[in-house]
């Protein structure tokens, strides 16, 4: 696929009303990597995105490229709003900055100073836990994405379930990503405030910023708004996907904005908490935030991160995690970024603060590493390094590990053991089950077809192989086909079904009168 240049219109803002030779000059420099972006868009097979960038406190650069979704010609401009995943994170920690600069919060404030319910699976970790400890990535608890990740669970109860959440490496050993916990930290806003996260944000930071039209739920998109269309690899190919509302872990995740208005967000960064003059948050919690809290091994950077990383890692000395920021060094300057993947979009937001420089990519596809390229070239280009093709030497990596990933899927299909039977007859298989994190569920049998429903998964079930058989559910925030999973029953010394997996979970039958409150309990 190649996205036709008729759709790459320019944007292009430059400060200021005579140019002078030395302006010109620059001008003609942003027009180097604007021609750069625009190839690079093509060879990523991206549909679209957009690039602010911001230097010396002024918006130097804002363009948007190709379509909002693919097959259409809506183009994507400065404007488009895009999901920014991940680079939430970094909104939330400001928000509680504020509460520190206000005297109503530390760092090392006990959770459970304001959160008193809060409860994790190891009580001592439950005792020690600090607000610091919830924005570092060092809980040591398994990620468990899947409570909030196909559920119609709220914020409180995705948050009450992760009580039953395993430790997984001990607590502050070493990084480990988690984006529950950033929720804990966003539900520490309306227990000090009385807002709520999203209303904070948007009082304490959107306004005063100027991101009138960014949001912190995909709710507040009205149909006529310019806004991108998701995108994922499916089979080797790029195919539109439905948006998700992902509200019930808002604080580690859900804004949705454009780089017109992000850019305003790294002003305020490279500001040092100051925007147009007016401080909102302190030198000393901005410096807090970009500083080193948590290191990442270098193994663990690699194995974790984006595939670009097994490219720049030679590069740097350094990676640790700050508040909701990732650290590392680069040709003897220290960067600050943190990028974004979720709902079929990548997004990517870094600085240079020691260049005064900043830049925010969008991009409507997952997965790609379109942003931390284009990201690594533009801090080239600023540093004053020529020469290195950031977008062909990671490109270069990244198709091998998608033919890699094309040929596991094609395995996996090719897993399936023909000519075999389940043990017993469907109908022995139906009853009620549960999990330990996620609660019920109910396998149902009627009209000759297995179901399943559940909080999480709900669908028809059909025989794949021996004791398994394949669920295919619909995702009812977002629509779309139905996506697939393999559940497998187990059964006992006496041949009876007494559980099945599916995935991460793993369901145990309740007997006939059984109360599933009570089985609860026993999961501590």
């Amino acid at each position: 696929m190649n996205i036709m240049k008729l759709y790459l219109i320019p944007f292009i803002v430059v400060i200021g009303m005579l140019i002078s030779p030395a302006m010109a000059s620059a001008e003609d420099s942003l027009q180097e990597l604007d021609k750069y972006f625009s190839q690079a868009l093509q060879d990523w097979d991206v549909p679209g995105a957009a690039i602010a960038i911001v230097k010396d406190d002024k918006i130097i650069f804002s363009r948007g490229y190709g379509v909002r979704e693919l097959g259409k010609s809506d183009p994507v401009t400065d404007k488009t709003h895009f999901a920014i995943g991940s680079s939430s994170k970094a909104f939330t920690s400001a928000a509680l900055a504020m509460l520190v600069d206000e005297g109503k919060l530390d760092w090392d404030d006990p959770v459970t100073k304001y959160l008193p319910n809060f409860q994790l699976f190891d009580p001592s970790v439950t005792r020690e836990i600090k607000v610091r400890d919830l924005l570092t990535h060092r809980i040591g608890i398994a990620r468990a994405d899947y409570i909030w990740g196909i559920s119609q669970f709220d914020r409180d109860e995705v948050l009450y379930r992760t009580r039953f959440v395993k430790q997984a490496d001990s607590f502050r050993y070493k990084y480990g990503y988690n984006n529950l916990m950033f929720l804990a930290a966003g539900q520490l806003i309306p227990a000090i405030t009385g807002k709520s996260w999203d209303d904070f944000v948007i009082d304490r930071i959107f306004k005063p910023l100027g991101m009138n039209s960014s949001n912190t739920s995909t709710d507040a998109f009205h149909k006529d708004q310019n806004v991108a269309t998701p995108h994922e690899w499916d089979e080797g190919k790029v195919k539109p996907a439905s948006w998700r509302n992902i509200d019930n872990v808002g604080p580690a995740g859900s804004i949705n904005s454009s780089v017109l208005e992000m850019a305003e967000w790294l002003r305020l960064q490279l500001g040092s908490g100051t925007h147009n003059g007016k401080k909102l948050l302190s030198t000393d919690v901005i410096d807090e935030m970009h500083s080193p809290q948590t290191v990442i091994p270098k193994g663990k950077w690699l194995s974790s991160m984006s595939p670009v990383n097994h490219i720049m890692v030679p590069e740097s000395h350094f990676f640790a995690y700050g508040l909701a920021w990732f650290l590392q060094d680069y040709k003897g300057y220290k960067l600050v970024h943190h990028g974004g993947s979720i709902d079929g979009m990548r997004a990517m937001v870094g600085m240079i603060p020691e260049l005064n420089l900043g830049i925010v990519i969008l991009s409507n596809i997952r997965p790609n590493s379109f942003p931390e390229t284009m990201m690594f070239k533009t801090y080239d280009h600023f540093i004053g390094i020529d020469g290195r093709d950031w977008s062909d030497d990671v490109l270069s990596a990244v198709k091998p590990m998608r033919e890699k990933a094309l040929a596991a899927a094609q395995k996996a299909k090719d897993s399936r053991v023909k000519g075999t039977k389940p043990s017993l007859a469907n109908e022995e298989y139906a009853g009620r089950y549960y999990d330990c994190i996620v609660g019920e569920g109910e396998v149902s049998f009627k009209k000759g077809q297995l179901s399943f429903q559940s909080p999480l998964l709900s669908g028809p079930m059909d025989h794949w192989h021996y004791d398994s058989f394949q669920l295919s559910w619909k995702d009812i925030r977002a629509g779309g086909t139905p996506a697939k999973s393999l559940v497998t029953f187990t059964l006992n010394a006496k041949g009876e079904v007494n559980g099945f997996v599916a995935g991460p979970t793993n369901y145990k039958r309740i007997a006939e009168g059984g109360d599933v409150a009570k089985l609860m309990q026993q999961c501590r």
